[in-house]
């Protein structure tokens, strides 16, 4: 419950998007998103797609990656094709909202997202609570399934087991803060079915990480962090949403000098893998490779 009160005074710091977050179609959350820079799957991606070949190293024709708070499959779309987030605002961000329905958009997507050479060797199924948003994603062919859940307040269903089983790489940019400790309990019986997955989650340094790596632990992950490294999320939307952020932030122990101070929310990369192959090597050689 402790954690519970951390990270919901945090997210209270933040500035809230909850009023676009699940609309039909990702026309309004992507001008807001334009406002403040947002910047994260675009960061992550080169680490993202790193751990994706060295994945498939390991004799997999095919490298599963389950996105937990994947939206309107920003991820999956970078992942998936030589796309940027760049790319994704230009088509998202720049459409007149007057002229062209939600329906029109997911055929134009369909059809625009078919006609693009895909990356071969990965699939991409989301997870997140705004079904609308999941909806989207699927139908203009983001996302090779879509799971619309909210595993914070309701148990996995059964029917999702066997989708979870084959997941190689969980992946995250930056839902940890409204995702915690209890989505992770409730994936991992169905994640560890069929095979050890590596879980690649990009934190906002005002939220602590630490109750999701005991609970990974627990089920034999060893975390470890990205040292010497950092990445920007999104610009603060507002002083106030500034102020509010490095207090806590200085509360909690963590200096925002030369980051924060900045004038970004920044992110910290944690790598969670089965104990032999973190034993194996480490995480910054790993990178390096």
């Amino acid at each position: 419950m402790l954690n519970d009160r951390k990270f919901d005074e945090s997210n209270d710091a933040k500035a809230s998007m909850d009023h676009i977050y699940d609309r039909a179609d990702p026309r309004a959350y992507f001008r807001e998103l334009k406002s403040v820079s947002y910047t994260i799957p675009g960061a992550a991606r080169p680490i993202l797609q790193q751990l994706i070949a060295l994945l498939r190293r390991n004799a997999r024709d095919i490298v599963r990656v389950l996105d937990i708070g994947c939206s309107y499959g920003i991820n999956a779309a970078l992942l998936k094709y030589d796309l940027t987030i760049e790319d994704l605002y230009v088509r998202w961000g720049q459409m007149t909202p007057a002229l062209i329905t939600a329906e029109e958009i997911i055929k134009q997507d369909r059809e625009f997202f078919a006609g693009l050479e895909r990356v071969e060797g990965i699939e991409v199924m989301g997870l997140d609570v705004a079904g609308n948003a999941i909806a989207f994603a699927e139908q203009a062919g983001l996302l090779d399934r879509g799971l619309a859940l909210d595993l914070e307040n309701q148990s996995l269903p059964e029917a999702a087991v066997a989708d979870l089983a084959p997941v190689d790489l969980v992946t995250s940019t930056g839902c940890v803060g409204y995702v915690t400790e209890k989505s992770f309990e409730r994936l991992l019986p169905a994640l560890t079915e069929g095979r050890q997955p590596w879980f690649a989650n990009f934190v906002l340094r005002m939220f602590p990480f630490d109750a999701i790596e005991e609970t990974l632990g627990e089920s034999g992950f060893v975390t470890e962090k990205l040292d010497g490294q950092t990445f920007i999320q999104r610009a603060f939307a507002s002083d106030e949403e500034r102020e509010r952020i490095l207090e806590q932030l200085i509360e909690r122990g963590v200096d925002p000098t030369g980051e924060e101070t900045e004038g970004n929310l920044v992110a910290e990369f944690f790598l969670s893998r089965p104990r032999e192959d973190a034993a194996r090597i480490p995480l910054g050689r790993l990178l390096s490779a």
